[in-house]
């Protein structure tokens, strides 16, 4: 018979009768060591990333405890336990991320959980409502730096999932507070979401106030671990028919308001919320350890990356242009040697394909251009239409609304078309 594991345990609880009760029960259990009982969580973060335990047992009511602090004791090899109390419910703290939720009291169970077994009884699980089918799909749109046109690519795109055509009833007002908007019949919802940390602009270009970001409101939510799918729909009004928008943050210096860790459980949301996700990303994807030499620093791109890695589909857009080309091969290998796994399946879409740029028979030229240097034989082209796109961008509205006969919103429904056949939409 194979001997039991040791288990050492990092004690973190705030009120100090359940402390003592929980050290003295698993100091008493064989193969179980109590291995420091830390008064605050920076002790509990220090403790557990310096290899100091194999399972941290945390109260709900522990001062700062919240996604990111549980993401990084996951993150140093730790199982976290959490005693629910009636501040804390077990809703809450499985929303932050915690391995197992056991009552406060319910000692027999708090050893089984630090051993590594479920509890006898589980506590209830978070409320999801029933969409009828698998849930959402995730599409980030994502290229390189030089203004490929990632954020008009992810709003057409959102557009065409959502099935808006030319009876969309027309906005009035350049700048405006969103307004609910019936969905279109047999349209399916869409979530556009702005994760661009260094130019975010859904909200501009839609004609939106940008004083309040929802993404971010989404992910404070997500960190508390109170983030339900009531919520996130509270953060992301409809502002077309059968879309919905997450706006993003109104400065680049905000940038910390978006957290990797919150933003994982913000993107299940979102696929519990809507059928397409629509996710428009920052042009950056290198770790931002590597640049700082702080493991616990912030990152900058966590949200483009954290978007990659839980993303269906990856829509890669590059320009049509020498520069953009050359940038679009390039990011398309920066894309194959993320940090991160990004198992998702790739479109490459090259915008304002045109002749003035690339020479004749620009579309050839683009694709022998790809084929050659990147390798990639399948390229979703969209031509150029600066009188239709400048119409969108002057009124803040989709070129739908403004040009339904352009031949640039033509191309970016038969991406929809191209997206739906790669991941079909929640039945």
């Amino acid at each position: 018979m194979s001997e039991e594991r040791m288990v050492t345990v990092l004690v973190a609880v705030h009120a100090p009768e359940v402390e003592a009760a929980a050290v003295t029960v698993l100091g008493a259990q064989p193969q179980v060591t109590v291995a420091r009982r830390c008064a605050e969580l920076a002790e509990l973060l220090a403790a557990a990333e310096a290899g100091a335990g194999t399972a941290a047992v945390v109260s709900g009511d522990l001062p700062g405890l919240d996604r990111e602090a549980v993401a990084r004791l996951r993150g140093a090899g730790l199982r976290v336990v959490a005693l629910e109390d009636p501040a804390t419910p077990a809703e809450r703290l499985a929303g932050l991320g915690s391995d197992v939720v056991v009552a406060e009291g319910d000692m027999e169970n708090l050893v089984a959980a630090v051993r590594g077994a479920a509890p006898e009884v589980a506590p209830p699980a978070a409320t999801v409502p029933d969409l009828g089918g698998r849930p959402g799909t995730l599409i980030a749109v994502w290229g390189p730096s030089g203004s490929p046109g990632r954020t008009t690519t992810a709003i057409e795109l959102a557009a065409a999932l959502a099935g808006v055509g030319a009876a969309t009833p027309r906005r009035s007002g350049l700048l405006r507070r969103s307004r609910p908007v019936p969905p279109p019949n047999g349209a399916r919802t869409v979530l556009l979401a702005d994760a661009d940390t260094y130019a975010s602009s859904v909200t501009s270009r839609l004609g939106l106030l940008d004083d309040a970001p929802g993404l971010a409101a989404a992910a404070r939510a997500a960190g508390q671990g109170v983030l339900d799918v009531v919520t996130l729909a509270g953060h992301s009004p409809v502002v077309l028919p059968g879309v919905r928008v997450l706006t993003g943050i109104t400065r680049a210096s905000r940038w910390p308001e978006l957290p990797a860790a919150s933003l994982d459980m913000v993107f299940q949301r979102c696929r519990e919320l809507a059928a397409w996700t629509v996710v428009d990303c920052g042009p950056v994807l290198e770790t931002d350890e590597l640049l700082t030499y702080d493991t616990r620093a912030p990152q900058r791109n966590g949200a483009t990356l954290s978007a990659l890695q839980a993303a269906d589909v990856v829509v890669v857009v590059g320009g049509a242009d020498p520069v953009g080309l050359q940038r679009l091969v390039r990011g398309l290998e920066d894309l194959r040697d993320t940090a991160v796994p990004v198992p998702a399946a790739r479109l490459v879409v090259v915008n304002r394909v045109r002749d003035s740029a690339v020479g004749r028979r620009a579309e050839s030229q683009v694709r022998d251009a790809l084929a050659r240097y990147a390798g990639v034989d399948d390229v979703h082209l969209v031509p150029d239409d600066p009188g239709g796109l400048d119409a969108a961008l002057l009124a803040g509205r989709v070129l739908a609304e403004c040009a339904p006969g352009s031949p640039a919103r033509a191309a970016f429904v038969g991406l929809a078309e191209r997206v739906r056949e790669l991941v079909p939409a929640p039945v």
